[in-house]
């Protein structure tokens, strides 16, 4: 059965960060994931998750100025060091909070812009990063978003994820299949991940159109769920989506799985 993990970043949005993650123990989660921990101290963090009895799946590193619009910094030229210090800051964190996996977020790409040179500019940081973190235990993700919801991300499908990772000098990488993210972007959910398993670290889940819970749009998650299980994913199934009318009381999709648990 699906191991669900709340995104504290898009659930619960009623109530402080911190109160999120007991919230998300008593409504049936065994982990919690977000976008950022770095405004908050990681020893406090560490506590609501001990105190609730739910471990900590993944968060970002650090990516850049996020309430002025940016969504990542590995692919941008100018911000090599930044990112680089940032590796450090987002080990410590996932060492004090438990946390193995953490997702590199490719960003926005600068207006005339040259592709090729943010695709070197995000290898070399991955090249940076991916060795840091496997001797530190944490595996490293990175996250193809689609371009309706972020029209100039500069990573937007798994086979640019693939083209990335081909030139990355390390094995500590493989790819957050967001199933919302790739139905928009290219389809074929299934299959995609049956080829690309070995290669995927994360999965996360919404309905589309309006990234809502599963079940209100066009994805057929009972049908993901058992193929999930059919492949023998183990990981972590990160609930990144919109409540559409509240998120404790919009949880009647997660119940029967929860329940044969």
């Amino acid at each position: 059965m699906p191991k669900f993990a709340a995104n504290l970043s898009f659930l619960y949005q009623d109530i402080p960060f911190l109160d999120r993650i007991a919230q998300a123990a008593r409504d049936g989660f065994g982990a919690v994931e977000y976008v950022s921990p770095y405004e908050f101290d990681s020893g406090a963090i560490a506590q609501a998750l001990k105190s609730a009895g739910i471990e900590q799946a993944l968060f970002n590193l650090p990516a850049g100025d996020w309430a002025g619009g940016e969504r990542g910094i590995g692919c941008l030229p100018g911000r090599v060091e930044e990112f680089r210090q940032g590796v450090s800051t987002a080990i410590a964190y996932a060492r004090a909070l438990g946390c193995t996996t953490l997702n590199c977020l490719a960003g926005l790409a600068p207006s005339g812009s040259d592709p090729a040179t943010l695709d070197r500019t995000l290898i070399d940081n991955l090249d940076f990063a991916a060795p840091r973190l496997a001797d530190a235990g944490i595996n490293l993700v990175i996250e193809p978003i689609n371009r309706r919801d972020m029209p100039s991300f500069h990573l937007a499908t798994t086979d640019h994820a693939e083209r990335i990772m081909s030139q990355v000098k390390s094995d500590n990488l493989k790819i957050q299949y967001d199933f919302y993210h790739m139905q928009i972007m290219q389809g074929d959910l299934v299959p995609t991940f049956k080829r690309l398993q070995d290669r995927i670290g994360h999965v996360q889940v919404a309905d589309n159109p309006g990234r809502n819970e599963p079940g209100t749009g066009e994805i057929n998650y009972n049908y993901i769920f058992a193929a999930l299980d059919q492949l023998g994913y183990t990981g972590w199934v990160g609930c990144e989506y919109k409540p559409s009318a509240g998120t404790s009381e919009g949880l009647g999709w997660m119940k029967p799985y929860i329940e044969e648990r």
